[in-house]
């Protein structure tokens, strides 16, 4: 009996402080698109208004005041491009790291991941000003790369350090050669990594905002920045800004739901191998 009631008494204190958790992390979406669908009166209305006539008047703003579609198209260009050309380097280096066990570059890697971002916004921002490459998606996905790059890196040594070598020695005695054997027989048994690295490197670039801030101007701006261009020094468009921030997060949302269960196969797998 004792027994039982300890056990139900867990299970209480458990399922409370998952309810807090989930509440938490919940809220903070749902608050944003409560305010997406409000009036600028409501929002700023207190005590807060849970109910009222939603209004589509914001997302109005922000698709068609804003030039949105443009930001769309900069943000799928320059995302798309960091990751790929992320992934074209950083999988042969990972690979290179797990087999040689190249320990200093791994190193390496990891400082720049743990850099802060805006410890290279100045030598990028001289570089590209001389290089006359201010204003260009070449800017943006090279300084996008220095986020996606080492996160890449890193989430696919583990795999690739993890995979026997006995297979490619048996690809290589058959007559396949090393570099057809990392594609052929390598790559394949890493796909849930590469789609983890792939999707988190994804949501990292398109989400950025420091180097869009400072190395695009008017033709290359990408999504982030429509949110900034709700707020001045006057006034503060409430409404536009978490409909804005509703636009944005929707597609890294939806992202992040197809592949969820390679990401969390990936990061399992990742922690548990090397």
């Amino acid at each position: 009996m004792v027994t039982v009631l300890h056990r139900l008494k867990q299970n209480i204190a458990f399922g409370f402080c998952l309810v807090i958790l989930v509440a938490v992390i919940v809220f903070p979406f749902v608050w944003m698109l409560e305010s997406a669908l409000k009036t600028q009166v409501d929002i700023i209305a207190w005590p807060p208004r849970f109910i009222f006539t939603p209004t589509l008047q914001n997302f109005k703003r922000v698709f068609v005041e804003q030039n949105f579609l443009l930001y769309l198209k900069n943000s799928v260009i320059v995302a798309f491009g960091a990751v790929l050309f992320s992934l074209l380097l950083g999988l042969p280096a990972a690979y290179s790291i797990a087999r040689f066990h190249q320990t200093k570059l791994s190193m390496l890697i990891l400082v720049a991941r743990l850099l802060p971002g805006i410890s290279f916004l100045m030598p990028w921002y001289i570089v590209f000003s001389r290089l006359r490459l201010m204003d260009s998606y070449t800017a943006l996905i090279l300084s996008h790369m220095l986020i996606a790059l080492p996160l890449i890196v890193w989430t696919m040594s583990p795999y690739f350090g993890a995979i026997p070598r006995e297979l490619e020695e048996a690809a290589m005695v058959d007559g396949l050669p090393q570099q057809k054997s990392f594609l052929l027989i390598v790559l394949p048994l890493s796909m849930p990594g590469i789609v983890t690295a792939t999707t988190l490197s994804f949501i990292f670039s398109w989400n950025n905002f420091m180097f869009s801030q400072v190395l695009s101007q008017q033709r290359t701006r990408t999504l982030p920045i429509a949110v900034y261009n709700f707020l001045s020094y006057v006034e503060v468009d409430w409404g536009a800004v978490m409909a804005a921030a509703v636009a944005i997060m929707f597609p890294a949302i939806v992202l992040t739901m197809i592949f969820q269960k390679y990401v969390v196969q990936g990061l399992t797998a990742g922690a548990v191998k090397g």
